[in-house]
């Protein structure tokens, strides 16, 4: 043990902190699922306590000297990563004070369960009380974490999510979108206005939407030993990845969201179930960032479960749970109609239920709003207005006094969580180019998700992005699972063939 004392007392903190994010991972996932709002305020006093202790952890002054110690040990290419990791998580702790910690965590916390509330009742007004101290103290963590590494706040707030990717990074690959996006939109539309698609008529319960949802779970590879499914306001993917928490939400009227939602999580829960064991209690053995997690959902989402053959695969699942009579031939729940219905492209208020097209200008309405925002280019009571406007210019829609439908309806904001956003445009980008990736090795893998069979899918994921954690920088890790850094053209390349072929 003795010529990697340094290294070994690191992995030591480092385990702890990740049993410390185990507990508060669960107290996050229970707050959300069950339990009773007047609970409310005793786990905001518990979680931001938590928070506290983890800080403390991550400050510790004797790591300071262990870090610089393991440099000069004699360490495998493993853990030489493992300690580029951990000085990452380690100078981003030192940087804030411990006061401020808390508080961030008692502000968002109280504006997040207060959110749940106000975007129902439409109130914008009572949301911002709350929200301007999110925004101050979010703008503080940000102008604190930019004296040290440079560039702007939101630059700074961003690394958090997406390490080592400026916002003028994303800022160029959004107006390269936004040059195009709109008249793909456009001529998709036009093209899909004279097709006849069949809403499924409901009601479906929420029972048989739940069945139909863990059947299509298990076929994707959920393992249940080590997760389950549950119901949120927000769909969200939590836990850790020995135990993984993931949540759906459902409307009798309509099952469509709900399944996809389902399926999304699932991509996000696979990767955390398929992170290496040996290395998961330490930052290397994590996921690499929120592109990336989220590169992993959408390839559930949009790559495989929108997939035309996918859909003609599960529709016997979905005739069999849903329709009032199974043994009966509805022609809503054909396997043409359902995938003339997954890729209908209609703009709409709401990002979660967006279609793969629109779904883009959503996610670069909230970056431009949450940059200037932190940047202190604007206020918080300036947000509706550029909402709006936004809306209009890139999808067309009026949210004009509709707060819960328009900058209410997201959660992230609420609870401090700028520079989140791009993460899933990123996302879908690092997905087409997996895929496209794949394609390459394995020319019959549309035929393959046409017969459910995922294998090859699955083994490209695990064995280029699952099993290496953070093994790698963001764009080493893409360079070697596809060959080249990430590349916008093979999303848009994408969804032509999708959507104009």
């Amino acid at each position: 043990m003795s010529h990697k004392k340094a290294y070994v007392a690191l992995t030591d903190v480092f385990t702890r902190l990740y049993r410390y994010q185990h507990l508060a991972a669960m107290a996050g996932w229970d707050q959300h699922t069950m339990m009773p709002g007047r609970g409310s305020e005793a786990r905001t006093a518990a979680m931001a306590e938590l928070g506290v202790l983890m800080h403390r952890t991550q400050t510790d002054p004797a790591l300071q000297g262990w870090l610089a110690e393991a440099e000069q040990e004699d360490l495998s290419d493993m853990e030489r990563a493992s300690l580029r990791e951990m000085r990452r998580q380690w100078q981003h702790a030192n940087l804030l004070p411990e006061k401020l910690v808390e508080a961030k965590t008692l502000a968002g916390m109280r504006c997040e369960h207060a959110w749940r509330e106000q975007r129902q009742a439409n109130d914008w007004t009572g949301f911002l009380a709350n929200f301007r101290e999110v925004v101050r103290l979010s703008r503080e963590e940000g102008a604190l974490l930019a004296a040290h590494t440079g560039g702007s706040p939101y630059d700074a707030l961003m690394n958090k999510y997406e390490p080592g990717m400026p916002s003028a990074e994303i800022e160029g690959i959004f107006s390269d979108v936004k040059t195009w996006l709109p008249g793909l939109i456009a001529q998709v539309r036009e093209r899909q206005a004279g097709e006849s698609v069949l809403q499924p008529q409901g009601p479906f319960s929420t029972a048989a939407q739940r069945a139909l949802g863990l059947e299509v779970m298990r076929r994707i590879g959920f393992e249940f030993d080590a997760g389950r499914l549950d119901i949120s306001v927000h769909p969200f993917c939590g836990g850790v990845a020995e135990d993984v928490r993931i949540t759906t939400r459902y409307s009798e009227d309509d099952f469509t969201q709900s399944l996809m939602g389902i399926i999304h999580e699932t991509g996000h829960a696979r990767y955390e179930q398929n992170l290496p064991r040996d290395w998961v209690h330490l930052p290397v053995g994590q996921a690499r960032s929120m592109g990336i997690h989220e590169s992993q959902s959408l390839s559930f989402e949009m790559q495989l479960g929108r997939h035309p053959g996918f859909l003609h695969n599960i529709a016997p699942l979905v005739r069999q749970h849903l329709s009032a009579d199974p043994a009966a031939s509805d022609p809503a729940f054909d396997p043409a109609n359902l995938a003339r219905f997954y890729s209908r492209v209609e703009p709409g208020f709401i990002r979660v239920d967006a279609d793969e097209l629109c779904y883009p200008a959503h996610v670069i309405l909230r970056f431009e709003i949450e940059r200037a925002l932190m940047n202190s280019e604007i206020e918080a009571e300036d947000i509706p207005a550029l909402w709006d406007e936004k809306m209009q210019a890139y999808l067309g829609i009026d949210t004009r006094g509709n707060y819960k439908n328009g900058c209410l309806q997201d959660m992230h904001w609420s609870d401090g969580s700028f520079g989140y956003f791009p993460s899933y445009t990123l996302g879908a980008m690092y997905a087409a180019q997996y895929f496209a990736s794949m394609r390459q090795i394995y020319p019959t893998l549309d035929e393959e998700i046409s017969i459910g069979d995922f294998r090859h899918v699955f083994a490209w994921l695990n064995e280029h992005i699952w099993s290496q954690a953070s093994r790698w920088e963001t764009g080493e890790l893409v360079r070697r699972a596809t060959g080249e850094s990430l590349n916008p053209g093979y999303f848009r390349a994408h969804l032509e063939a999708r959507y104009l072929a």
